[in-house]
């Protein structure tokens, strides 16, 4: 009888991230009670994760990112040249790819998942090369993540995000921006442009009502309201999905996006500012396997 091979599991963890001191000793049981060989890497910034999937890749037929949604977007180019599948366990404030996933919040049930090895193909969104599963984004959220103090993030969670944003809003200001898409382009004045390649973001919210992420396309809204007020009214419909029948709220869905301003903004992408405008969005159409519950 020929021996099983056993899966051999780069686990990737970030002491940092907001549930990053929760022992892990339960998960790795759980791992390796599934017939799992399991190394971990800590990492405490976010560059040190590609690096160490393009190290330790050929030592591995999978590998687990530990951390928030910023950690996982760190990982996908490395990922998705490596060739491996990724787990992912959900440890940062919002987790919102697992959420669009169905990956259970639980990460004992989550370990379950990868565990099971049902794999799913997914997107890739990119803008100027920079990964991004759930969201990218210039303007109020950009502002946001630049004035979230870490230490409040992490003591807070979400409220911790409403406390920020509340500041943002009483400064914000519209820019300018052009927007182009198979080759047409709109001048705009704008609070917000954000381009969608899953489903969640910012902790629950849904780029549009049918988008998923793994239908090759990008979902682009822009707020163009005068009164930044009226965006509280708003609120439900954002939680939905539904934004876009407001009048205020510029829909738009392609597989490449250009947006350019009159001087360089910072764009957000899962948390993270990675670049600055003129941004180019482009999706790569189930570009990874990621180990999500079976549907």
């Amino acid at each position: 009888m020929s021996k099983v091979k056993t899966r051999r599991a780069l686990f990737l963890i970030n002491p940092k991230a907001r549930r990053g001191q929760e022992s892990v000793r339960p998960v790795l049981d759980r791992l390796k009670a599934g017939g799992l060989s399991v190394t971990v890497e800590p990492f405490e910034a976010l560059p040190e994760i590609a690096r160490d999937i393009v190290r330790l890749r050929n030592e591995a037929d999978l590998v687990v990112v530990c951390g928030g949604d910023g950690s996982v977007s760190s990982a996908a180019m490395a990922v998705l040249e490596s060739g491996l599948p990724m787990g992912i366990m959900p440890m940062g404030t919002a987790n919102d790819l697992a959420r669009t996933l169905h990956i259970p919040m639980d990460l004992v049930e989550a370990a379950g998942v990868i565990v099971a090895g049902h794999q799913q193909s997914i997107d890739v969104g990119t803008v100027n090369g920079h990964a991004f599963f759930n969201v990218a984004s210039i303007g109020l959220s950009t502002k946001l993540a630049q004035g979230l103090d870490p230490a409040l993030k992490k003591r807070f969670g979400r409220v911790g995000y409403a406390l920020a944003a509340g500041k943002v809003l009483t400064r914000a200001k519209p820019f300018s921006a052009r927007i182009t898409e198979k080759g047409e382009a709109s001048q705009v004045s704008t609070y917000q442009i954000a381009v969608g390649n899953g489903r969640h973001y910012g902790g629950g919210n849904v780029v549009e009502e049918s988008a998923r992420i793994d239908d090759g396309q990008l979902d682009l809204y822009s707020l163009e309201m005068k009164n930044l007020w009226k965006l509280a009214l708003m609120l439900r419909s954002f939680r939905s999905g539904k934004h876009g029948a407001w009048s205020e709220v510029r829909t738009a869905r392609c597989v490449e996006f250009d947006v350019e301003t009159e001087k360089p903004l910072p764009v957000n992408a899962d948390g993270e500012i990675v670049t600055s405008t003129p941004a180019h969005f482009k999706v790569h159409p189930q570009a990874i396997s990621v180990f999500a519950p079976q549907a």
